[in-house]
């Protein structure tokens, strides 16, 4: 299984990106996909969720509002669209799946991970 984020990149406080995540090499389509992100000498946040039988996903309070997360279920593709980014300097976003389909953010439930791509925010 690999999961392969794109997207990172520089902007400015308040401005937006969007990452994509695409798996491939999963046996079923019945998975949860999760976004997270990690600050140097922060723990790892989870961000937001979609199960596969959930119609919309969960977020962490911290993004609700500004971030979206979509899912291509044909494409195998995940995306989290950005908006009002806020100051919060170098961080690495991350995407992961879950085998057992479970509604949950905590990390340890999840199997396969992406190798991260960074977004740097600034003013």
């Amino acid at each position: 299984v690999q999961l392969v984020e794109s997207g990172g990149g520089s902007v400015q406080t308040g401005g937006s990106l969007r990452l994509s995540c695409a798996a491939s090499g999963m046996s079923s389509a019945v998975y949860a996909i999760a976004w997270f992100r990690q600050a140097p000498g922060k723990e790892r946040e989870g961000i937001s969720y979609i199960s596969n039988g959930q119609t919309q996903p969960t977020y962490t309070s911290s993004v609700k509002g500004r971030f979206t997360m979509t899912r291509d279920h044909a494409k195998n593709t995940a995306y989290l669209q950005m908006n009002n980014l806020q100051d919060e300097g170098t961080t690495i976003y991350c995407c992961a799946i879950d085998r057992t389909n479970f509604e949950s953010i905590e990390y340890q439930l999840y199997d396969y991970w992406g190798q991260g791509t960074q977004i740097t925010v600034s003013t």
